[in-house]
């Protein structure tokens, strides 16, 4: 096990909401880790929309959900906050009056004072191809999501998918596999175009292979695939021999093991304190889509002014005996200092 992380508070999720409680939280000297499931900032923001024109920010007429989070991420510069990437929270533990024990699905932990939830909706996982027999694989030779590419090396690699993500995977992983396949139920990419045409460039070279059909059939056992069978659209069925498989199936917005932190739920989401933004367990916060209150609006201003105001209640659970004067960026030569620009 590593060692426990401690730290003022851990944010969970690092969306633009997340993002912008770092900016808050860090005006009054509160440090923070973020943990996300995604392998990058930006949330729904980066993931579903990053060329997508946002007109509701204020003050800004147009920005792309990409162009968003590059701002807020400049923004938050200034405060150091530690980004966990590609790491899923799934234990929220209060252990003391103020602290929590945080843990991910990758054996970090955390001790923090105060715990926020900027979420989304819920955590983005991988969607699962519809192939029975499956599950036993998972994690041993089937991965959603490459974390280590130097794992993958002289292996026998079977790609599955037509996105940006398999492209990206295989263009990136070809050098180090054995052998590297991959598999599209059509003979048409999803992805730009300048990767579908350097993929089809090591096929014409001899240096990986196309399959053009669905995987239907995984051979192996105690978890290690040895060879998978795919079924053209012909008919045929052709059997590939390899020791891991990549299935990029795009992503879908789940609860995740939210439910199972002894947090009140509404539906799904979380009921709050609309002056504070804290939940029924003292300490622990959601701001933004996750939570839900009385004339509640999904709206990323919305999840700002959570994250202002939490940030407020919050202070009392970090720092218990100094006492919170309410200041100006506009003003105060204290937060213009930490901001760099006095």
């Amino acid at each position: 096990m590593s060692e426990t992380i401690k730290t003022d508070v851990v944010i969970i999720g690092a969306g633009p909401v997340g993002l912008f409680a770092v900016f808050e939280l860090g005006l009054l000297d509160i440090k923070t880790h973020l943990v996300d499931i995604l392998d990058k900032v930006g949330g729904q923001c980066a993931e579903l929309y990053p060329e997508k024109p946002i007109y509701d920010i204020p003050g800004i007429p147009f920005i792309t959900g990409h162009g968003l989070t590059d701002a807020l991420m400049q923004q938050i510069k200034p405060f150091g906050p530690t980004f966990h990437l590609g790491e899923m929270v799934t234990t929220v533990e209060k252990i003391g009056d103020p602290l929590f024990r945080v843990v991910t699905d990758r054996g970090k932990t955390f001790e923090a004072k105060a715990v926020v939830i900027a979420a989304g909706g819920g955590s983005f996982q991988p969607k699962r191809p519809p192939i029975n027999g499956i599950e036993p694989y998972e994690g041993k030779s089937v991965f959603y999501a490459v974390r280590k590419m130097d794992a993958f090396r002289d292996k026998r690699l079977l790609i599955v998918g037509g996105g940006d993500s398999a492209l990206d995977w295989t263009l990136n992983l070809q050098p180090l596999a054995k052998r590297l396949t991959l598999v599209h139920r059509r003979d048409d990419f999803r992805g730009a175009p300048d990767s579908v045409n350097k993929m089809r460039a090591l096929v014409a070279a001899g240096a990986m292979d196309l399959k053009i059909g669905q995987v239907t059939l995984l051979e192996g056992g105690d978890g290690q695939l040895t060879a998978a069978s795919v079924k053209g659209n012909d008919g045929a069925v052709t059997r590939i021999e390899c020791d891991a498989m990549l299935p990029f199936f795009g992503l879908t917005m789940k609860l995740g093991p939210v439910a199972d932190w002894g947090i009140k739920m509404e539906d799904e989401l979380i009921p709050v304190d609309t002056g504070t933004f804290e939940t029924n367990v003292p300490g622990l916060f959601a701001i933004g889509d996750i939570n839900t209150y009385p004339g509640k609006l999904k709206l990323i201003l919305s999840g700002f002014h959570e994250g202002a105001l939490m940030a407020q209640k919050a202070h009392r659970y970090v720092y218990p005996d100094k006492r919170l004067v309410f200041q100006y960026t506009t003003s105060s030569t204290n937060l213009q200092k930490k901001l760099g620009v006095a």
